[in-house]
């Protein structure tokens, strides 16, 4: 029992002052606090934030969570019936006495007779100023355990929210890998079925010119058999027939029509098809596979910004997007970095801003501040062009250069 106590008693405490809550509150993210609790808190913090999650409260004044009121209530009443009444403090071993003195001198509880036999010349005072000015102190140690276990608290909430966003992006990315090999391999398949085709198509054309030579030498041998049957029976008459035909004979024994010959060019054209395949086929494939210079990095983006499939585009959304609090992303402005950075050379790009009317591009330093308000100067980092209300302005250097739009 005294073990299911405790646990309902943490259940109950208030993640900022860790005691049994008092008229407590409910915030719009379901953290509840002491309403004194929570005042303090925002005071402190000059922002209505949750002090475990740091979701902004939605109001101002949050209501009373009195189901949560009541059940502290309850454990109250009840574990006032459970305490003693009247706790006795701990007796001497020695004389089994009351200790309700405090040597000072040797920082210990002592009785009556301990006063009286070891403690004569000692600085005596009563139990309760000491134990007070010990608690006292012992509140200020307290309240920075407190404190460090309500920052534990909301890291935990971080990194589980992290846990959450790392098992998203996995699920997401894996999903997106699968689309864009599932359209190279589409491209192969079209790629592949589209040579297959022209190869059969050069071997039906080749193949019709050979069965029409065929054709051809088949009407030029039965006609050339059917006249050496002829001249062969012409031998086999008498003499004097076979000399009165003789010179007609003698004509259709000459044949001067020769066998069509090979064309160059007859067979398949291999190396046409196989010369080179994979290259050629590597080349068309960049048509659908092409290269960007710049890729957004996700871990970086401003929860505002919405990026695209491809990471080479972004839009700004109305609503923020539930995005973990991680070291790399900017918090206070709509910004993003590129995924790789470089250190030295010359780099141009191409940008595209659409009809956007307000715009900052240029470059920074990896170790510019992100969770802090900055205006995108060279001091704090950036090297940016930006357009706003139709100015052009170069921020390249400690005093700002004004561009004409062309």
């Amino acid at each position: 029992m005294a073990s299911s106590l405790s646990s309902l008693e943490d259940d109950l405490t208030c993640p900022v002052c860790c005691e049994i809550f008092r008229e407590p509150v409910v915030l719009s993210c379901s953290h509840s606090f002491c309403r004194e609790c929570l005042r303090k808190s925002w005071r402190e913090k000059e922002g209505r934030e949750c002090p475990v999650c740091r979701r902004t409260a939605s109001r101002d004044d949050p209501p009373a969570n009195l189901v949560l009121k009541n059940i502290c209530d309850s454990f109250l009443k009840q574990k006032k019936v459970r305490t003693p009444s009247g706790s006795e403090g701990p007796s001497c071993p020695l004389h089994h006495e009351k200790r309700q003195l405090f040597c000072v001198d040797e920082e210990e509880l002592v009785c009556v007779e301990c006063v009286s036999q070891h403690h004569q010349n000692h600085s005596l005072c009563h139990i309760s100023k000491p134990a007070r000015e010990r608690k006292e102190n012992l509140k200020t140690s307290l309240r920075t355990l407190e404190e460090k276990l309500v920052l534990f608290r909301g890291t935990k909430l971080t990194f589980e929210k992290v846990e959450a966003h790392i098992k998203s992006q996995t699920e997401v990315t894996e999903r997106q890998i699968k689309g864009e090999f599932e359209k190279l391999h589409q491209f192969l398949r079209e790629e592949e079925e589209a040579r297959i085709a022209a190869l059969r198509e050069e071997e039906e054309q080749k193949r019709q010119r050979m069965k029409e030579k065929i054709e051809e030498l088949d009407g030029m041998m039965s006609s050339l058999s059917e006249r050496i049957k002829g001249i062969k029976e012409k031998m086999e008459e008498d003499d004097a027939v076979f000399l009165q035909g003789h010179r007609e004979t003698m004509k259709r024994a000459q044949y001067t029509q020769s066998a069509p010959e090979m064309s160059s060019g007859a067979l398949i054209d291999v190396s046409t098809h196989l010369g080179n395949l994979r290259y050629r086929v590597w080349e068309k494939m960049k048509d659908i596979a092409p290269f960007y210079p710049v890729i957004l990095d996700p871990n970086s983006t401003h929860e505002s910004l919405v990026l695209s499939e491809d990471l080479t585009s972004f839009t700004t959304s109305d609503t923020d997007q539930e995005l973990p609090e991680n070291p790399e992303r900017f918090e206070k402005y709509p910004e993003v970095l590129g995924s790789e950075g470089f250190c030295s050379g010359k780099h141009i790009w191409e940008v595209e801003v659409g009809d956007s009317e307000d715009w900052i591009i240029g470059v920074a330093k990896e170790s510019v501040e992100r969770k802090v308000e900055n205006v995108g100067a060279s001091q704090e980092g950036f090297w940016t062009i930006l357009l706003s209300h139709a100015n052009l302005t170069l921020n390249f250097m400690v005093d700002q250069l004004y561009l004409k739009k062309l």
